[in-house]
């Protein structure tokens, strides 16, 4: 039997060796995104927005997201928006919404 080039599979090891990452303690997955909303205070350069948030006066640090980049979407002093926040630096998030005004 001829094979081609190629043409052999070599078989998956499907072992449990691999440690599943989700059973670790104190692992936090990083779609656990704590969101809110927020008003923006002071812009800065390179797409960075200082915010506070409406639950309190905690200010925050947040970056535009690639879609809002993506389409241009202009954020001002002001506006009225959702800023996703990461469970690992809370003082830092991702502008992910502008509220139409």
């Amino acid at each position: 039997m001829i094979l081609k080039k190629g043409s052999y599979k070599k078989k998956k090891d499907n072992s449990s060796s691999k440690k599943n990452k989700n059973t670790r303690s104190g692992y936090i997955p990083k779609d656990d995104v704590i969101s809110s909303d927020a008003v923006v205070i002071e812009a800065r350069g390179n797409g960075m927005f200082k915010c506070t948030l409406s639950e309190g006066n905690v200010e925050v640090l947040g970056h535009i997201s690639g879609k809002i980049r993506s389409h241009y979407i202009q954020i001002i002093p002001g506006d009225k928006v959702v800023i996703e926040l990461s469970p690992y630096d809370v003082t830092r998030g991702r502008i992910v919404y502008r509220y139409r005004t």
